[in-house]
């Protein structure tokens, strides 16, 4: 049964009819935004072995893969958001795509870290363009009353991108090169293009605001300076170090004066005054704790999984997947609980729950029931599907309809730049312990090892294997090295989702008094006022 269009509706009949379809082509083009991180976690360690079977990436290179995406991603988001109001939602997200799949081809052929760096840098900007795409096209076709149902269903096509990501990496690497990884982008993105042309209507802001190219700058060349400050200090184990310190200053300083920038343009890219809004900030923050300490894990579950554990790229895939088995099942029904409960209870519970899977980590040794590990990650899933759905029904009915894609742009930006700083700073934190844990271990290697031993548990396992029998000694001590720095980790990651939950039990709203929805969207519109 369907819901009947309002006489003061904007959306045309034509339109309304073929809304869950036009859904199903969003979460298409979100599948491969999300696909391709998700494949690239299981990747991790292929990448890191040595030519012919991967490129040799040491774990800042490895960081840099990553973090080169999501800084990009990040930095062009609220152009991006700003030029889909001004040119049309359609036609940017039909360019983004098909950027997308070209840096997708490019990126499987690389031949050293760097050329994978430069090309997972120009996926992202295709990717830009369509993940605030598709939030704003959603909240163009979908009826207000429709919007959180709708939202979920978007949120656990995360989930279902999560699940299709590990196993499918998993499987390409256990039958092909590490870059068909990449190459499987491209046939889903021809897929996306045909469905986007036919199906997706075009809309736009009719009063759409400037372009802000010196916003853009100051924004991206702060999110680099601060994030390769931090990758630096865990690749070195030293945070004093004169250029760490000083690269990490420099980046704050130029983020700090681009929002002095953006508090004073008439045309900002970012809009500092929705920030007055304290529901609107903490549903922000909520949604960059979440996934700063989320990316992180992830980031040393694979090496967990693989390294220690010894499982194969696809069976670590097949690990993951009641994470994303309880995303996809939650996403869509969390706005029940919300009704229930508000969105104050649902999103700290959420939280809480995801600090206490973190936590869980911090016990896990090489011997753990692998059985707790599906649990925790269950777990896990459910928290970040009660986390998401709520806050991204916050973010998006705080702006009005014809600022969808401001909304979803700052959306996804405190998402990425979370999990980029999640991933730089308990990367960091992963590397320094390990080091510090390993090095009085490798006295047993030539001076000119020692340094690249130390770098990561791969590096030190790739140099044991080198050595041949005499390496097997540096095995154990390399796995209780890990161990020893992913709890120090998981701790660090634990604290971080704990002042989220902090956040959203003292900001976000609650559940409000039957026949009063109206007066929660008011308070949620006045966010823009």
């Amino acid at each position: 049964m369907t819901s009947p269009v309002h006489a003061s509706s904007r959306i045309p009949e034509a339109v309304h009819r073929r809304r869950w379809a036009i859904l199903g082509v969003l979460m298409l083009s979100l599948l491969i935004v999300v696909l391709d991180n998700s494949i690239l976690n299981v990747a991790i360690k292929t990448i890191a072995t040595p030519a012919p079977v991967g490129l040799g990436a040491t774990q800042s290179e490895i960081e840099w893969a990553i973090n080169s995406y999501t800084l990009v991603f990040a930095g062009l988001l609220f152009t991006a958001g700003l030029v889909g109001d001004r040119l049309g939602r359609k036609k940017v997200l039909i360019g983004g795509t098909a950027l997308f799949g070209i840096g997708s081809a490019l990126a499987a052929e690389s031949g050293s870290p760097a050329q994978l760096i430069a090309f997972r840098a120009l996926m992202a900007l295709g990717a830009a363009f369509v993940m605030p795409a598709t939030l704003a096209v959603l909240m163009n076709v979908f009826e207000r009353e429709e919007q959180p149902k709708a939202i979920g269903i978007w949120a656990g096509g995360v989930g279902l991108a999560i699940a299709i990501g590990p196993i499918t990496g998993g499987a390409l690497l256990d039958h092909f090169w590490w870059g068909s990884v990449f190459l499987i982008n491209v046939p889903i993105v021809i897929l996306a293009l045909v469905l986007m042309a036919w199906l997706v209507p075009d809309s736009r802001d009719p009063k759409p605001g400037r372009l802000d190219p010196v916003g853009v700058v100051l924004s991206v060349v702060g999110l680099v300076l601060l994030v390769y400050g931090i990758i630096k200090g865990g690749e070195l184990a030293d945070f004093t170090d004169a250029k760490v310190l000083g690269t990490i200053v420099a980046g704050l300083a130029v983020l700090t004066g681009f929002v002095v920038f953006e508090k004073r343009s008439d045309h900002p890219s970012l809009d500092v005054t929705y920030f007055k809004n304290k529901v609107f900030s903490a549903a922000m923050s909520a949604i960059a704790l979440v996934f700063f300490a989320l990316m992180g894990v992830t980031f040393f579950g694979v090496f967990y999984t693989q390294s220690v554990r010894g499982y194969s790229p696809l069976e670590s895939g097949v690990l993951m997947l009641p994470l994303a088995a309880a995303q996809l099942i939650f996403a869509p029904r969390a706005r029940l609980l919300v009704d229930r409960f508000g969105y104050r209870a649902t999103t700290t519970v959420g939280l809480l729950l995801v600090a206490a899977t973190l936590a869980a980590f911090a016990a896990f040794e090489a011997d753990t029931p692998i059985w707790l590990l599906e649990v925790v990650f269950f777990l896990m899933g459910t928290g970040m599907a009660h986390i998401m759905t709520p806050t991204s029904v916050v973010i998006m009915q705080a702006l009005p309809r014809e600022k969808a894609g401001s909304a979803s742009a700052l959306s996804n930006t405190f998402r990425q730049v979370g999990g980029a700083l999640g991933i730089a700073v308990l990367g960091s934190v992963l590397a320094t312990s390990y080091r510090n844990g390993i090095e009085g271990k490798l006295g047993m290697l030539p001076p000119g090892l020692r340094g690249t031993a130390g770098e990561s548990i791969e590096a030190t396992l790739g140099v044991a294997e080198k050595l041949g029998p005499q390496g097997k000694a540096l095995v154990t001590p390399a796995n209780d090295a890990f161990l020893h720095a992913m709890h120090v980790t998981a701790l660090c990651g634990t604290g971080v989702a704990l002042i989220g939950a902090v956040v959203t039990a003292l900001f976000l709203p609650g559940r409000p008094p039957a026949g009063q929805e109206g007066e929660k969207e008011q308070e949620l519109v006045a966010a823009a006022d």
